[in-house]
């Protein structure tokens, strides 16, 4: 039995892992679960897998959080909470998989004190990655990616020599815009850009899979966590999201990891590594890397990305070419620039230019927890004055 707490237990990822758990109830013991302000939802999660430690952002919601939980059980709030449920809740694997920022610390001292972190939360490893990667490396955790196509890239290179990795490149969507005119996406709304046609994920993945930020923010992911500069590191777009990633090696041969589009896969596969869930999958093969039943063929497309009509990245790569704390001034301005166009207070088109103008305003600076933390702020101040003047 493995013991797992959740970070995020009520959005889209965490609901998946407690999917998953449920499934395996000899493998997995969930232990403790965090979430935002959804504390119905978390309280009910609390009593099903009957958890010893629970956290909700706000303090004004713990008393409701306290009436739903079984007697006994630790109830916390905001940043002591987060730290509660993923370095003080005995567990021995923590899914993190908040967004933005905010669990950053909490995540750093699991790694620092040996527990294994799953990670699904892109923000925290492209503003802080080399951070993170330390305090791994300092209490001899492992960092385990859960996103679909790192995971693939994870398991495409085990038992591979570094050094003979030419490349490694990570399939995209394309999201619910890549066949639209650029005119007509500048100004999308809100419920176009949520219609992803692959993928369920929450509504900031999913907003930055419409911007094609997500691939981007996976390039610098990318680069942390297999240690390749932003040239090795390539983007194709496969609309049917079946094959998640390909690690090409200097004799020419390439390795692929394919899978039907489901997360409950990448999920699993982090919280059993290194073994395998064990399951029937299906007995067709076509069937089996994502055709539907009784298909006579499966057709895999793949095309280069537009960098001029999905800006965001190309401002991707530039940040992680530009390296130090540009990919936390990136990751930054994009979250408020996307909780703005969620709150219809910017145009789609203009998430990209906002962003734009926080790397041009903020120089990059070495990487360290203070530089980190005035880059952040910065960049949210940056990107809040610049939404407010296109309002």
């Amino acid at each position: 039995m493995k013991r797992v707490a959740i970070l995020g237990s009520t959005g889209s990822i965490g609901q998946q892992t407690l999917d998953v758990a449920a499934r395996h109830p000899d493998r997995f013991e969930v232990v403790a679960l965090s979430a935002g302000s959804r504390v119905a939802g978390l309280a009910e999660q609390a009593r099903r897998f009957g958890v010893r430690t629970v956290s909700c952002a706000a303090e004004r919601d713990v008393p409701q959080l306290r009436a739903g939980v079984a007697s006994g059980v630790r109830v916390e709030s905001g940043a002591a909470g987060l730290l509660a449920v993923a370095a003080e809740s005995g567990a021995e694997i923590v899914v993190a998989a908040t967004d933005g920022m905010v669990s950053f610390e909490a995540v750093a001292a699991a790694l620092e004190r040996g527990i294994d972190v799953a990670l699904a939360n892109k923000e925290l490893l492209v503003a802080a990655g080399e951070l993170l990667l330390a305090a791994a490396a300092s209490g001899r955790a492992r960092l385990l990616p859960i996103d679909s196509e790192h995971s693939a890239l994870f398991q495409c290179l085990v038992g591979e020599p570094r050094e003979r990795v030419a490349s490694l490149v990570l399939t995209a969507s394309g999201g619910p815009f890549w066949r639209t005119d650029a005119a007509v996406m500048r100004g999308a709304s809100v419920a176009d850009a949520l219609a992803h046609p692959t993928w369920r994920m929450g509504t900031k993945n999913t907003v930055d899979s419409a911007t094609m930020m997500n691939k981007g923010l996976e390039v610098i992911e990318a680069a942390r966590l297999f240690g390749l500069p932003a040239e090795r590191i390539d983007v194709l777009v496969h609309p049917t999201s079946i094959v998640h990633g390909f690690a090409v090696f200097t004799d020419g041969s390439v390795k692929a990891q394919l899978a039907s589009p489901d997360m409950r896969v990448p999920i699993g596969y982090a919280l059993a590594y290194p073994d395998r869930l064990p399951g029937e999958p299906p007995a067709d093969p076509l069937a089996a890397i994502g055709a539907q039943a009784g298909a006579q063929a499966l057709t895999l497309a793949f095309e280069r990305p537009d960098f001029e009509r999905f800006v965001c990245l190309r401002l991707a790569y530039d940040a992680l070419r530009t390296g130090g704390t540009a990919t936390a001034v990136l990751s930054a301005a994009n979250e408020v620039a996307v909780t703005a166009f969620v709150e219809e207070r910017l145009r789609f088109g203009e998430i990209a230019e906002v962003v734009e103008a926080a790397l041009d305003g903020i120089p990059a600076e070495p990487l360290s927890w203070e530089s980190l933390a005035e880059a952040d702020a910065r960049a949210r101040t940056l990107a809040r004055d610049r939404v407010a003047a296109k309002a």
